[in-house]
């Protein structure tokens, strides 16, 4: 079991890369926008690269801007126009049953509680963080794959899932910095720490990483 200062010195060696991070010139990978579509294009990335995601969701929502509009699309007319995306078929129907049910439960608007989001079609626990942090502020840390990659090669945490990662870190990152967390690894697995050939020689934060220099 993980005493105090070790617990202590993990929190300060988080605080230190994250201070890095925020030091890095970069776009905001989460672009202010509505609950609702925060909600469907995080749907939308589920297994999905993310130049292809971006493509879908512009797509979609020159469309269908609203809940409303996108609860009374046609199935066929969202799987044409998300197509570009991974598993388009079955992201099509959650995002028609995902959006009816907010049109008709809760009024068009997208719930703030997290046990509320994940009863959602398509709705797991990556997308429900995403909303809370993205759509509402509320401090949380949406575990994708970036993140998962990022946290182990840092050696933050030993995990398989990023279920587990997402569990772990809530327990090892300060919670100043929950809402700041994703975003600013998400952005640097994008940019730098690539899941193949990452540019080890431009990372502001490899002397903290196990597979530091390996593509030099």
């Amino acid at each position: 079991m993980e005493s105090l200062k070790e617990k202590s010195k993990r929190a300060e060696k988080i605080v230190e890369i994250l201070k890095k991070l925020k030091g890095m010139p970069y776009l905001s990978v989460h672009k202010k926008d509505s609950p609702f579509r925060i909600l469907i294009g995080t749907i939308l990335s589920q297994r999905n690269r993310d130049i292809m995601t971006e493509k879908a969701s512009k797509k979609l929502f020159s469309k269908f801007d609203n809940v409303e509009k996108m609860a009374n699309a046609s199935l066929k007319e969202i799987e044409k126009l998300i197509k570009q995306s991974g598993f388009y078929k079955t992201k099509a129907k959650y995002i028609k049953k995902t959006s009816r049910i907010i049109l008709e439960k809760y009024n068009g608007k997208v719930p703030k509680d997290m046990d509320k989001l994940l009863e959602l079609p398509g709705v797991g626990r990556k997308t429900a963080n995403c909303v809370l942090v993205y759509a509402y502020r509320k401090d949380a840390i949406p575990v994708d794959t970036h993140v998962h990659r990022i946290s182990n090669r840092l050696k933050l945490v030993n995990t398989k899932k990023p279920e587990e990662t997402e569990k772990e870190l809530l327990k090892i990152v300060p919670k100043k910095y929950w809402q700041v967390f994703n975003e600013l690894l998400v952005n640097h697995g994008q940019t730098v720490c690539k899941p193949i050939k990452p540019e080890c020689y431009n990372c502001k934060i490899v002397d903290y990483c196990k597979f530091k220099n390996k593509n030099l």
